[in-house]
């Protein structure tokens, strides 16, 4: 692998994730530990977008980050939401709509990484853009709720419902744009 800045911030993204898990476990009443989190959760959060500028900027794009980068996200998100879960931070709404977004995010990884063997690209929506803030500004919130007045967290869960139901919508939108890449197809890929 080829050394570069966007690769290691990609790579900083997943070493911020055992803190961030650790933190998330420690008793709820201990300020710091929310606040720490909540700024490692804010630098791994920012190296998602640096990365992917950093290496078209500079033109550090490897071979390494175009496919560890997306799998380097959905370890960093997916890892992020189980815990938020298993620490207790969601009840049953915020475990349904966390279960929502991973549905779609194993989903649509899935199709990208079907279609990609057949030279089929789904461009990354801007209402999909959306649904990516949204997450995680959603998710911040719910890492500090324990330590923050209660209309943080209802806003914070209000935040992880609107991510779901975006979430939902972008997955059937991409669901839509592959079926169109089939029907245009002669050759059968299935």
């Amino acid at each position: 692998m080829k050394k570069n800045l966007a690769n290691k911030l990609t790579l900083t993204r997943l070493a911020l994730l055992p803190f961030i898990i650790i933190l998330l476990f420690l008793p709820e009443h201990w300020a710091w530990a929310a606040w720490t989190c909540l700024v490692l959760y804010i630098i791994g959060a920012l190296t998602d977008f640096l990365d992917g500028w950093v290496a078209r900027k500079f033109d550090q794009v490897t071979e390494f980050g175009k496919l560890f980068d997306p799998i380097a996200d959905k370890i960093f998100v997916v890892a992020i939401l189980v815990m938020l879960i298993e620490s207790g931070r969601v009840e049953w709404i915020g475990t349904l709509a966390i279960l929502v977004i991973l549905v779609r995010e194993f989903t649509i990884s899935g199709l990208r990484e079907f279609l990609g063997g057949h030279d089929i690209k789904l461009p990354v929506t801007s209402l999909a853009k959306w649904k990516t803030a949204t997450q995680m500004l959603a998710t911040g919130l719910l890492i500090i709720s324990p330590v923050t007045p209660l209309y943080i967290d209802l806003f914070g869960l209000g935040c992880l419902i609107a991510a779901a139901s975006l979430t939902a919508l972008t997955g059937w939108h991409y669901l839509q744009g592959a079926l169109e890449h089939f029907k245009k197809s002669h050759d059968d890929i299935l």
